[in-house]
């Protein structure tokens, strides 16, 4: 461990022990990985979510040598107290990491920070390092691993006998999931070596392994492949460092000129193709408990066949057996399961999927004058309100430079149309907030605009929320410049932040991200300065449906509204005027929907336009206060 390191704390939650695991599974979750990486850099802290816990009940049972502390969730750092665990704090610092992938990304790279030897463990990250990397309203993938199956299986646990008969929904999908083609960077050249594998008739096999591999994995054992696989072959050549063998890595000219359409498809090895990532140390323990209680209770898995294979694969990987051993979890073995036909499998995993259904209808030809005629037919248009303060800007020459946007690195025009933007915002914001308020930056990027409200607003407590690590860490070398005392950084998707608040900014929160800031703001019932942005990323999600407003949904369709969404998008300064001036409707049309949705909610609401408009091709704002 490298010397004169700020010491970090992880809390994670505890509501009680089942078997071998800790509830909430994000809890078994972070300890599983911790002894997968041999990672002891954090000093843990479990924070019961009941009275009366004691320390037998609670150490029992937890990751081997691991030293677990416990602590009152009053007693945690106050920026903490606003998260949902689990969550990593700097000591005396101000930098807040929470959600489970977020930690467990954070924990990944700080084991390699310390020992660069362990390129296993970076690489759990995958390729490009993004891996759970999309926040999980976005990324139905992160949603999968990250909530939906780890809640399902405290479900299926937690249920009474005579309700947990059929396999969760969530499992079903994963199983679909693992059925699926494999898409990887280098899929073209993969293919290939698996179409000359298949012409020769080769059986490639399994890689000779290293020492400690040896004791989990035994040559011919690769359950649920045979011993042809190229997948498996690549997989864990990628896993033990050796390259593929050289009949595998040359290609005979009739395989390069083979059309890509006709190339075979890849299968699943691990959860997200072909390499082991921190995805499928996330969905063992789940996975693990989920078929731990559905052998007690007599299920048949003969539905589950690739989840067992994956199940059993997983164990194979060097230093997972160790770790669950750390972890007193007993893994099972399962023996091999016939594979069920196509249609079969395809019926059992039946997962109903609205979302899916939902957006498949967001693909459409076709313009905006159909869905703006309708709405004007029935008396709705574009309604802007005057600006409240036009002409009031900043004076930016007098500010420390690392209050300005230029400070960035950004060109001079940009920063000058960045400061316009920060000049309505600040403006409106400004006129909300009193001493002692807490305001938070909703996707805060670099922080333009909450370092501006934090050094100009010294009497106010100011929070900045981003989901990416780099843009926040240059956030806070700015904060720390200017010596600012009255600004916390958290890295967490919105979902993770449930603190109190007065005040919610957004300064061009992307597609759905607008929609949950107000959400949020609803929740907290504080005032609210956003300009929304990216309209062509707008589609339904698990927790919104658009229209947003009873009005809207009364007379348009998903589709429909989608239209406006995608033409809300055409303002950008190099398209005509006529339209720019179509898209900047239907940017007024979708905002109105928003403000109404918001004045269901008893609010008052105001969408107006930035001054001067050519700061930005998005530029409304809206301003909310709750009545």
């Amino acid at each position: 461990m490298k010397d004169n390191v700020a010491e970090e704390h992880l809390y994670l939650a505890f509501s009680r022990q089942y078997r071998d695991s800790i509830f909430p599974l994000h809890t078994s979750i972070s300890l599983f990985l911790l002894s997968y990486c041999d990672c002891k850099l954090f000093k843990v802290f479990l924070v019961p979510t009941g009275e009366d816990v004691g320390d037998q009940c609670v150490t029992k049972n937890l990751a081997g040598d691991l030293e677990v502390h416990l602590i009152s969730r009053c007693q945690l750092p106050v920026v903490v107290q606003s998260c949902s665990l689990p969550a990593v704090f700097v000591k005396d610092d101000k930098f807040c990491r929470a959600g489970l992938s977020v930690v467990l990304r954070h924990i990944i790279q700080k084991t390699f920070e310390a020992d660069p030897s362990k390129k296993d463990v970076l690489e759990l990250l995958g390729f490009k390092k993004t891996c759970l990397k999309a926040c999980a309203e976005v990324s139905q993938w992160t949603r999968l691993c990250e909530i939906s199956i780890p809640l399902a299986v405290e479900r299926f646990l937690t249920a009474s006998p005579e309700h947990c008969q059929a396999i969760p929904p969530d499992i079903l999908l994963f199983e679909r999931k693992l059925g699926e083609p494999v898409r990887v960077h280098n899929d073209d050249k993969i293919r290939r070596q698996k179409l000359q594998q298949q012409k020769a008739g080769a059986k490639a096999a399994v890689p000779v392994l290293g020492e400690e591999a040896t004791e989990e994995l035994k040559p011919g054992e690769a359950h649920g492949y045979p011993p042809s696989s190229l997948e498996l072959s690549v997989a864990f050549s990628k896993l033990l460092a050796q390259e593929a063998p050289d009949a595998i890595n040359r290609e005979a000219p009739h395989i390069r000129r083979t059309k890509t359409s006709d190339l075979p498809l890849l299968d699943h090895v691990f959860a997200e193709g072909l390499y082991f990532t921190v995805a499928d140390l996330v969905l063992l323990p789940c996975i693990h408990q989920f078929l731990v209680s559905s052998k007690k209770q007599g299920k048949n898995l003969v539905d589950l066949p690739l989840i067992s294979s994956w199940y059993r694969r997983v164990q194979e990987v060097p230093g997972v057996k160790k770790a669950a051993g750390k972890c007193n979890m007993e893994l099972l073995q399962l023996p091999e399961l016939v594979f069920a036909p196509e249609e079969q499998l395809q019926n059992s995993v039946a997962v109903p999927d609205q979302l899916e259904e939902d957006n498949e209808d967001s693909h459409f030809i076709g313009g905006p004058r159909p869905t703006m005629t309708k709405l004007m037919e029935n008396g709705i248009e574009a309604k802007f309100s005057p600006h409240p303060c036009p002409s009031w800007t900043l004076d930016w020459t007098s500010l420390p430079s690392a209050v300005s946007p230029g400070e960035g690195k950004m060109s001079r025009d940009r920063a000058l149309r960045k400061q316009q933007q920060l000049n309505n915002l600040v403006a409106a914001v400004t006129k909300l907030a009193k001493p002692g308020d807490l305001i938070v930056d909703f996707c805060s990027g670099g922080g333009h605009v909450g370092i501006v409200l934090a050094y100009m607003m010294p009497s106010c407590q100011v929070v900045l929320i981003e989901n990416k690590e780099l843009s926040l860490i240059r956030a806070k070398d700015r904060s720390d410049e200017l010596g600012l005392n009255n600004i916390w950084f958290i890295q967490a998707n919105l979902d993770y932040f449930n603190g109190t608040f007065n005040i919610g900014v957004a300064l061009h929160a992307c597609g759905v991200a607008t929609d949950m800031v107000i959400e949020h703001c609803l929740r907290a019932r504080a005032a609210f300065v956003i300009s929304p942005c990216c309209y062509g990323f707008i589609q339904n999600t698990v927790k919104f449906k658009y229209p947003r407003s009873h009005q809207f949904k009364e007379i348009l369709s998903y589709k429909e509204h989608m239209i406006l969404c995608r033409f809300a998008d055409q303002t950008a300064v190099q398209l005509p005027p006529e339209r720019r001036l179509i898209g900047k409707q239907c940017m007024g049309l979708v905002d109105l929907d928003r403000a109404w949705a918001a004045e269901e909610h008893n609010y008052s609401v105001q969408v107006i336009s930035m001054e001067p408009e050519s700061c930005s091709p998005k530029n409304n704002m809206f301003v909310g206060i709750p009545t």
